[in-house]
């Protein structure tokens, strides 16, 4: 319900930033987020880093990539030639 009344919607957010207004608010669309599909068509559900031969690739990172970003890096580097 809150996220269909902009009004509800900024009083939450004033509990965290009183200074925000309505106005200061914008109608948007929801976001899109990619995710790698398996050649059978299913999606990957966990991450996948692949190895070039002068590259590390890092192609799926679902959530929670943002959450575990430090972990993720730790072991990136873990697998690279210094």
């Amino acid at each position: 319900l809150q996220s269909l009344s902009k009004e509800r919607f900024c009083r939450s957010l004033q509990r965290l930033v009183p200074e925000v207004r309505i106005t200061d608010l914008e109608t948007g669309g929801s976001g899109v987020r990619a995710q790698a599909m398996s050649p059978a068509g299913d999606l990957v559900q966990d991450f996948q880093i692949v190895r070039g031969e002068e590259a590390l690739h890092v192609l799926n990172a679902p959530s929670p990539a943002a959450t575990a970003s430090l972990a993720i890096g730790e072991h990136i580097a873990g697998l690279l030639d210094w």
